[in-house]
């Protein structure tokens, strides 16, 4: 008969994976058991100065998540004065 047991692969946006594990865990009654590993990066087309734009949106709620300002700072917030 075996174990019941299956193995999924699937690639799954880093910044879509936050709390997969503990979603998974819950909606299988703790059954599952992932494993994650990193496996490729992928640019994401679009213009990220564009809010409208997936990037825009992932580097909107990046900030958001890392309590930082909203928008992407200037250079003369970086650029050395002196």
């Amino acid at each position: 008969a075996g174990t019941p047991m299956f193995i999924v692969k699937a690639h799954l946006p880093v910044n879509e994976s936050f709390g997969f594990t503990a979603d998974l865990r819950s909606n299988t009654g703790g059954q599952a058991f992932p494993q994650c590993v990193f496996d490729h990066w992928q640019v994401l087309p679009g213009d990220p100065f564009d809010g409208a734009s997936r990037p825009g949106q992932v580097v909107t709620e990046t900030r958001k998540r890392k309590g930082l300002k909203e928008g992407i700072p200037s250079l003369d917030n970086f650029y050395d004065k002196l």
